[in-house]
């Protein structure tokens, strides 16, 4: 018999179906047995009654363990006393694996040893709802820009040099060369988007930070859109329409995720654009007024980059995502294009997540002058010789032009309101964690 999977069966009521997939839970109560089945795509309470079944199946029913392979045969049927939830009569069971002693139970476990059985944990039922949300958000950042004119195009994992410096990348032997593993696909963004207008990258990015703080991976999945001809004020639309369209899309499609995960929709809701714009030098007024009320630990210095708690703080004053622009260059990339009213600051943005989640883009509008970009360089001490090909964008055809990146997991933590990343990938990679 076709095999039927459990998030289809309103479509089967009163019909005979084959359900693949693996025992969640049981619990028995003399001559009924209370089955719940997981099969990827949704959980299911089978009910087998003794005297319904053959000796083997009931044998089966008593023996089955936690996490067992399992085939079952039944009827599905609305449950009485709740409408939408469905329960499945078993008229067969069949035992592929009997799992042994499962090492994930309803107890208490600490977050060490469920990390160190990730592999495992990642079929409860908490870990299913946060990949599940992980995959709306993925679709909805790839049938944004598809369905903008935005082109994908892959950057490399293997760099000759590094975006912002090398002092945080993994460093690798590339046969007779040095590389490094990507910080970001913004610089081949650039190259992308001067021969496609509107492109985008998504993929694996490295971060040899020696960090543990919970916003914090080695190795995490970043989306970087590249726009010519876009200023900052269109990278700033861009980006809170693009938020906006992630949220939409999680709150329609993800409903029962989010009962799972207990996430206030209320405040995701509020998450729409327009978003408050937030000038840097605002931003640490704001910081310093916080200090002298005692809200604040430590007394922020103009001119400074923001902390985690900087942003953290500045984050929880808004009920939406908040927009904060214009910082020094001097904290920012080379790339910086600088603001012509005030050379000091550069055209840059961070997008900070409300509730006290910090940064999730950072973005702005890169220098398009070969002069300005060979000064940075050289003040950022990076080697010319390894930007040849990116200073040729300024020579053949150069205009201004803009992006952003966004971390999928700090995007994930936040519209799922998880208190660290680790739970936001299914094989997280942090400083001492390189397993499973």
């Amino acid at each position: 018999m076709k095999q039927t999977y459990i998030k289809e069966i309103s479509r089967h009521l009163g019909q005979e179906i084959t359900i693949k997939g693996w025992l969640y839970n049981k619990r028995s109560s003399g001559k009924l047995g209370f089955l719940e089945i997981r099969d990827g795509s949704g959980l299911i309470q089978g009910v087998v009654s003794k005297k319904d079944v053959s000796e083997q199946t009931w044998e089966n029913t008593e023996k089955v363990t936690q996490e067992s392979s399992i085939t079952v045969i039944g009827i599905p049927r609305e449950h009485p006393k709740h409408p939408g939830v469905y329960e499945l009569d078993i008229s067969d069971l069949t035992v592929h694996q009997l799992a042994q002693d499962y090492p994930i139970t309803p107890k208490e476990h600490g977050v060490e040893y469920l990390m160190d059985h990730r592999h495992l944990w990642l079929r409860s039922r908490r870990q299913h709802a946060i990949l599940k949300v992980r995959h709306e958000i993925i679709k909805a950042v790839r049938d944004f820009f598809d369905d903008d004119g935005f082109t994908l195009c892959d950057t490399p994992i293997f760099t000759p040099a590094a975006c912002e410096g090398t002092t945080n990348l993994f460093e690798v032997q590339y046969f007779d060369e040095k590389a490094y593993l990507t910080q970001s696909g913004q610089l081949y963004n650039e190259a992308t988007a001067a021969a496609f207008g509107k492109v985008y990258c998504f993929g694996p990015t490295f971060r040899a930070e020696k960090s543990k703080t919970r916003r914090h991976l080695t190795e995490f999945w970043m989306v970087e859109p590249e726009v010519a001809y876009a200023k900052l004020d269109d990278i700033m639309d861009l980006a809170e329409k693009f938020i906006g369209h992630i949220v939409g899309r999680v709150l329609e499609n993800r409903k029962e995720e989010l009962i799972i995960l207990e996430r206030d929709t209320a405040l995701l809701e509020k998450a729409m654009p327009p978003f408050p714009r937030l000038q840097y030098d605002d931003a640490v007024k704001m910081l310093q007024q916080a200090h002298t009320e005692g809200k604040v630990e430590n007394l922020f210095e103009l001119g400074g980059d923001f902390g985690s708690p900087d942003e953290t703080y500045i984050s929880s004053q808004y009920d939406k995502p908040v927009m904060v622009h214009r910082y020094p260059a001097a904290v920012k990339a080379f790339y910086m294009e600088p603001d012509p009213q005030r050379p000091d600051l550069a055209l840059c943005v961070d997008v900070l997540a409300p509730e006290g989640y910090g940064e999730i883009i950072g973005g702005g509008e890169r220098a398009s002058s070969l002069e300005l970009l060979l000064d940075r360089i050289k003040e950022h001490e990076l080697p010319e010789e390894a930007f040849d090909w990116y200073l040729d964008l300024r020579k053949y055809g150069s205009v201004p032009h803009a992006g952003f990146g966004m971390g999928i997991e700090r995007c994930v933590s936040w519209v799922c309101g998880l208190e660290h990343v680790r739970e936001t990938i299914p094989f997280p990679r942090m400083l001492n964690r390189l397993k499973p």
